[in-house]
């Protein structure tokens, strides 16, 4: 099993490439994917809301092959992570809490949690990190919700007490102050999977992270 990525660790969520669609196909949707991983994502989160899960499970495991040394995560279903030999699933607040996938998943299976605002932090109990957001607005999401700022992402995160990724309407630009703010990564979509250049567009969120001097 040369190249599978080891058990759960922050580093791993530096930067964060989140899917958009398969407008280009699967081959089009992981020749970004590959550029973003080498312009230097650390993982990759599969979202693809209006697609089967037999589609989602064959786009899992395309993943997975062209980036064998980086996690790749399912958003919303651990069911189709599992059956795609994904290392784990990202769970928002409508879906099954990461303490009852806990009992579930195997040894080792990275659990990731939404958060958006107060009520949502005790759902994040059994999970390995947080999602916070939308930090910024964003169209990327219709189900984003309202923009909370740097400021309530720090105060969330601290609340949280798990390492805490933003999301939602990162970018180079903002990159910096997110991470001095206190997170752990970023996640974006349309930052690398709308540029008409993901692997420089990852080069420039990282090396604006670099900048933040965390």
């Amino acid at each position: 099993m040369g190249g599978i990525p080891p058990a759960f660790d922050p580093s791993m969520l530096r930067l964060i490439a989140i899917t958009d669609s398969l407008r280009d196909g699967i081959d089009g949707l992981c020749t970004r994917a590959m550029a973003s991983v080498l312009g230097g994502a650390t993982m990759l989160q599969l979202r693809l809301k209006e697609e089967s899960a037999r589609t989602m499970v064959e786009v899992a495991r395309a993943l997975r092959a062209i980036a064998p040394r980086i996690p790749v995560l399912v958003n919303d279903r651990a069911d189709v992570a599992m059956a795609a030999g994904a290392q784990g699933v990202h769970v928002g607040v409508d879906d099954v809490a990461p303490a009852a996938l806990r009992r579930i998943v195997p040894p080792g299976f990275i659990i990731g949690a939404s958060v958006g605002d107060d009520t949502e932090v005790a759902r994040t109990v059994g999970a390995d990190y947080v999602g916070i957001g939308p930090v910024f607005t964003t169209g990327s999401k219709s189900d984003a919700g309202t923009a909370i700022g740097i400021e309530r992402f720090a105060a969330l995160a601290r609340r949280c007490g798990l390492p805490a990724v933003a999301i939602g309407g990162v970018s180079a630009d903002n990159a910096a102050a997110l991470m001095a703010s206190g997170a752990s990564g970023l996640a974006v979509i349309s930052a690398l999977f709308s540029s008409v250049d993901p692997m420089q567009a990852a080069r420039a969120l990282r090396s604006a992270q670099d900048a933040s001097g965390r």
